[in-house]
């Protein structure tokens, strides 16, 4: 299609970034308190590698939460 004949781009929506990070970090929480309940009951072996990987996640959101948060240039 020719650039002439296209219709102009819309404008992007506007999303509230920080909510989202916010939420997911608390979703990382909930998931090291599931992972702690069972641990305490003894229902998995595999505990360390579930509490790492909830806190790459925990880092990486707070990460994404810290460049989201900057002021735009």
């Amino acid at each position: 299609m020719p650039h002439d004949e296209r219709r102009p781009q819309p404008e992007p929506l506007a999303t509230n970034d920080r909510l989202a990070y916010l939420v997911g970090i608390a979703l990382w929480l909930v998931a090291i308190a599931a992972v702690a309940v069972m641990a305490l009951t003894g229902v998995t072996a595999d505990t360390l590698g579930m509490l790492v990987t909830a806190g790459i996640g925990i880092a990486l959101g707070t990460l994404g939460l810290i460049v989201v948060s900057r002021p735009r240039r």
